[in-house]
């Protein structure tokens, strides 16, 4: 099951306006910050589809029934772009254990390239709720070396949700034929139609990593 939150009308579209736009992302704070709610909206979207359990709370003045969360939800994301992004839900899901993984791109001679999975620390994942967050989604590659990685090193979650905020028509594709829609749910706030020979989404807002840190070497 796919998810495109821009296809009903909210404030969300304000704040992926101004993460496009070539001049505002001048402001490195502001486009963190964007990222940041777009990431929050998500969480709640996301939140409606959990497990729920009635608790009972103590008031000054009596006792209410409230409908919690029950899920072991574990958040995790690729550095170094990810973080703005994995803040956002950490807002939301304050109390969610943590993942995270190093991947980058390795050029080859000809001009393509490979993604290499260096660096993974997680909680266990087994029996869990897995919310994997990535800002760009692209090819879907990186998205899912990532994700097959995570199983690997800690266990088979209850379900997977795959948050990107900007996809790529062809990565959401990829992600599409390499998941079971039993076991993954993909939740993206924009999809663009074009990917450039680099990558590269179109319109998209460039490099994410370079926007929200400055830029690399």
């Amino acid at each position: 099951m796919i998810h495109i939150l821009n296809q009903e009308n909210s404030i969300l579209n304000k704040f992926l306006a101004q993460m496009r736009d070539k001049n505002i992302q001048l402001d490195s704070m502001r486009f963190r910050r964007n990222m940041e709610r777009v990431a929050e909206i998500m969480a709640y979207e996301i939140s409606k589809t959990l497990n729920y359990e009635t608790r009972m709370v103590e008031t000054p003045l009596g006792v209410a029934a409230v409908e919690c969360i029950s899920d072991k939800i574990v958040v995790a994301t690729i550095l170094r772009a990810g973080l703005p992004f994995h803040q956002g839900f950490l807002n939301y899901f304050d109390d969610a254990e943590n993942g995270f993984v190093s991947a980058y791109r390795k050029s080859r001679p000809d001009g393509s390239f490979i993604v290499d999975v260096e660096y993974v620390s997680t909680s266990a994942l087994t029996g869990k709720t897995l919310i994997l967050v990535d800002p760009m989604l692209a090819t879907g590659t990186s998205l899912m070396l990532v994700y097959d990685a995570l199983i690997r090193r800690a266990g088979e979650p209850e379900h997977t949700h795959l948050v990107a905020a900007f996809a790529s028509e062809q990565g959401v594709d990829y992600v599409k034929r390499h998941t079971s829609p039993a076991k993954c749910t993909l939740w993206c706030a924009a999809v663009d139609e074009e990917l450039t020979s680099k990558s590269y989404i179109v319109p998209g807002i460039g490099d994410a990593g370079d926007l929200a840190y400055g830029e690399k070497l």
